[in-house]
């Protein structure tokens, strides 16, 4: 079960945020399942994706967000966490630091190598130091930046998906309205356009903005 403080915690001390509490389930390297209705996510730090790989010295691929995730697992899975609530994502994910038994829980998954600080946050900095000092975990093995490696998979997909020649924006119905997608995108990949719906293609923002599409959220 998990446990939010009281509201009067909440305005005596505004600095104590929001806190989850409840048993771990491991979702990935700096995702855990505490029980509570949304996910959270280890603010400051950034693991590999489930489908990212890494290579060793002999230059044999390896399954790198696999083995974060089970590491971390071994670590935390079925120990109780705290977490405190930071903000909230915009995939409705809680962004937190975690502590198990008071220990921070973000700083020691850094520290361990089965992640690294979230886009130059200097928050966990000494931590992740210390884990390329010592070759620890993942940094053991020639690996790409989780943020790095999703932007090229975002590229990829973009490919993938365009149509040929140049008009390559999506302009997409739904029930917020006429929106349009950028190559490259969070949901260019994932949107599919139905000319029968009403939906098309444009070449420029100029053109989708003109016929009354707005941009979407980044």
């Amino acid at each position: 079960m998990f446990r939010l403080c009281s509201p009067l915690l909440l305005l005596a001390s505004p600095l104590s945020a929001e806190v989850l509490e409840g048993p771990i389930r491991v979702v990935d390297a700096d995702t855990f399942d505490v029980g509570a209705p949304v996910n959270v996510r280890l603010i400051g730090i950034d693991a590999a994706e489930g489908a990212q790989t890494c290579r060793d010295g002999g230059g044999a691929e390896l399954p790198c967000g696999m083995m974060a995730t089970e590491a971390v697992r071994a670590l935390y899975e079925g120990t109780r966490a705290r977490c405190e609530v930071q903000e909230y994502d915009a995939y409705d994910r809680a962004l937190a630091v975690c502590f198990v038994e008071g220990a921070d829980v973000n700083a020691e998954i850094v520290r361990q190598g089965y992640a690294r600080i979230y886009r130059d946050d200097p928050t966990y900095f000494e931590a992740q130091k210390e884990a390329v000092l010592f070759s620890r975990g993942l940094w053991a093995y020639e690996m790409q930046d989780p943020a790095e490696w999703r932007a090229a998979q975002r590229r990829q997909r973009a490919a993938d998906f365009a149509p040929t020649g140049r008009c390559e924006i999506k302009g997409n119905i739904s029930d917020n309205g006429r929106i349009y997608h950028l190559p490259g995108s969070r949901d260019y990949a994932s949107t599919r356009i139905s000319e029968r719906k009403g939906e098309r293609w444009f070449c420029s923002e100029g053109e989708a903005r003109a016929a009354g599409w707005r941009p979407a959220r980044s």
